[in-house]
């Protein structure tokens, strides 16, 4: 359990430090993605980003218990 959060943890990070190159390469943006801009107020559902990050988490974390 403490490996896994490790790696989870480790993963994040990495994440964070890519992002910006990540958003420039169309992840966070994608069709079903919903924003809202309206003013001073903005809100984002990344629904579609969030689908794609859970299958390819669900993908890794199976090929690492395998």
């Amino acid at each position: 359990m403490a490996r896994l959060l490790i790696i989870l943890g480790l993963t994040l990070v990495v994440l964070g430090l890519l992002w910006p190159w990540l958003t420039k390469i169309g992840v966070g943006r994608l069709p079903g993605d919903i924003l809202i801009d309206r003013g001073s107020f903005r809100l984002y559902l990344p629904i579609t980003t969030s689908i794609l990050v859970s299958l390819a988490l669900s993908l890794l974390l199976w090929l690492i218990n395998r």
